[in-house]
């Protein structure tokens, strides 16, 4: 396996595979850091070439607050270092926000989309509902005794998954950020990124999990909006989807990039 931690300690992002296969780019969702995506990492490297950067107000770069601009700048900056100028972008949570800006801007340079619990379109009733759960968490974690709490919580989450201890203890080591929950909430409030998903011309997989009821609501209207969108549901999943059935998740995926990438193989 070619794995490799380009990160220097600064850069911040994780690549693995031949370097002339297909490459898939992996974007974290708010709390969580580029880690989270090592169960698909690992076992999509022999076949494709992987990378995973970490976003703003994340891991490596926690020293800024998450916002788009800077989080489009990261993604920017990834593919033009670590791919041959296109890769199928993967995003959960507010990485499907951020992978959707980039394809909304940048429709040539990805190959295909796959979004998981990022279905909710941030605007009417639910703009206010995301300020109003931006605000929420802001002011539970800014205290320090409540920022750590959710680290806790975190951490305690991630050991009950089933993971190999190697990669439970390196999402767990590269630490826990619930402040750009907060943070992320009122840069993607109002933000109709289902019209921006509807300009996107190639395929996209809405892949939720089964129990992300609040996430997955606007599901098949997401899908609809998108040049050639479908939906698949994960069974017994929650919202962070890749790490409750990392191995049906991984399957998806792959089954995903191999019918639409073909060109690539």
């Amino acid at each position: 396996m070619d794995w490799t931690d380009e990160s220097g300690g600064v850069e911040g992002v994780d690549v693995a595979g031949p370097s002339n296969a297909e490459s898939i780019v992996f974007v974290h969702g708010a709390v969580f850091t580029r880690k989270m995506w090592l169960p698909q990492q690992r076992e999509l490297c022999e076949e494709f070439h992987t990378v995973a950067p970490d976003l703003p107000g994340h891991g490596t770069r926690a020293g800024n607050p998450f916002r788009m601009e800077p989080a489009i700048d990261v993604l920017e900056d990834t593919f033009e270092r670590h791919t041959d100028g296109s890769a199928v972008l993967v995003g959960l949570s507010l990485g499907g926000y951020a992978a959707t800006e980039f394809a909304y801007r940048h429709p040539d340079r990805v190959d295909a989309l796959v979004l998981s619990g990022s279905s909710v379109n941030p605007t009417g009733k639910m703009d206010l509902g995301t300020r109003l759960t931006g605000g929420l968490s802001r002011l539970l974690t800014k205290p320090d005794i409540g920022k750590r709490a959710v680290e806790k919580l975190a951490a305690r989450w991630v050991r009950n998954r089933n993971l190999s201890p190697d990669i439970e203890r390196e999402i767990i080591d590269a630490g826990f950020y619930p402040k750009q929950f907060g943070d992320a909430g009122p840069d993607i409030a109002g933000v109709d990124f289902r019209a921006k998903l509807s300009t996107y011309p190639g395929s996209t997989l809405v892949l939720n999990g089964e129990n992300d009821k609040l996430m997955r609501r606007g599901e098949q209207a997401h899908a609809a909006a998108a040049r050639d969108g479908h939906v698949e549901v994960l069974a017994d999943a929650g919202h962070i989807c890749n790490l409750h059935r990392p191995a049906t998740y991984t399957d998806r995926v792959r089954r995903f990039v191999r019918r639409v990438a073909p060109a690539q193989q």
